[in-house]
């Protein structure tokens, strides 16, 4: 199920009746509340595996996404900034839940490829399109072993992007090469 806008955006954020799960999830992991150096090194590894310019670990609550992992073009971004006070082109650590595609993925929970958003009307209206100028996505849904979302790996450019299944296959495997450090982490914990 999706939101309408009657203003004319074709954009619907689903509706996502697993957040509130989620954030009890992700409270008891220690996730999605600060930047980590782990996270930020994986995103590195995204962008340089796929060549793509940006490059997210992002988790998801009822209201936002958090990038607890951040490459940038100019490399690991530490700031703390939201894309709505953010300059254009400028990625904050924070995003409003209803920009981007991520909440798409974790709703849908499969993995969604976008080599042109442009050519996708539902996507096209999208805030970070006009904001940051993204125009591809490649993303996976980070899946626990309790069967919950907690978030996505994706990576993004301003130019479109031929993924491909190859890409598709990478961001999946990569998605759960990040579930299995998740895992081990948990095994970790007192």
């Amino acid at each position: 199920m999706t939101t309408f806008d009657p203003t004319g955006h074709l954009l619907l954020t689903p509706v996502d009746q697993e957040a509130p799960a989620r954030v009890r999830r992700l409270r008891q992991l220690g996730l999605g509340e600060r930047p980590e150096p782990a996270f930020d090194e994986f995103a590195h590894r995204l962008a340089e595996v796929t060549g793509a310019p940006y490059s997210m670990v992002n988790f998801i609550d009822e209201h936002r996404q958090f990038f607890a992992g951040l490459h940038t073009p100019a490399g690991t971004h530490a700031g703390g900034g939201d894309l709505d006070t953010a300059d254009a082109g400028d990625v904050g650590r924070f995003m409003a839940r209803d920009h981007g595609y991520c909440p798409h993925v974790v709703v849908r929970r499969k993995a969604l490829v976008l080599e042109d958003v442009c050519d996708y009307p539902r996507f096209a209206g999208n805030p970070v399109v006009d904001e940051i100028g993204i125009r591809s996505y490649l993303g996976a849904p980070l899946i626990d072993r309790t069967g919950t979302a907690l978030g996505t790996i994706c990576v993004v450019d301003t130019e479109p992007r031929p993924w491909g299944r190859a890409g598709l296959e990478t961001i999946k495997s990569l998605a759960a090469e990040l579930v299995e450090q998740i895992h081990r982490r948990e095994d970790m914990l007192p």
